[in-house]
């Protein structure tokens, strides 16, 4: 499935058709260059899941936030960037997080590659020639 954002005006209802698509599904892998808006889609997908918006933010330097939702759910935002090996996502606990059954949203799974689950579903957000996004499911 493809989603194409033409501006930031179009982000909310990208999310909006996203989280329709979400079904049962929890773990979803982000890939994109840096600047590619990962974490500006993860932060309107999680307003449309009813998480206020003024809570969410890239967590770079700790690695995950939790947020809550309005509808007593938690998701989990990863930032993988700074991890130097899988072993320190271990080391935190990360399938702890996995089978937690709730929503994990992760940048950066480049670098736990080799603990992602095999249901792990991968989202690409690629930054066109003309500055639109394409996000591909």
């Amino acid at each position: 499935m493809e989603i194409k954002i033409a501006g930031l005006e179009q982000l909310h209802d990208a999310a909006k058709t996203f989280a329709q698509h979400i079904g049962e599904n929890t773990l979803f892998a982000f890939r994109g260059n840096m600047g590619a808006g990962k974490t500006t889609f993860i932060k309107a997908l999680c307003e449309v899941l009813g998480v206020e918006d003024d809570t969410v933010n890239s967590p770079t330097f700790s690695i995950v936030n939790e947020y809550n939702t309005k509808h007593h759910t938690t998701i989990y935002h990863f930032d993988f960037y700074r991890l130097k090996h899988y072993s320190e996502a271990i080391d935190f606990g990360i399938f702890d997080y996995f089978n937690s059954g709730n929503l994990c949203l992760m940048e950066w799974p480049e670098n736990i590659e080799e603990l992602l689950p095999d249901d792990t579903v991968v989202v690409i957000i690629n930054v066109n020639d003309d500055g639109t996004r394409t996000i591909t499911i």
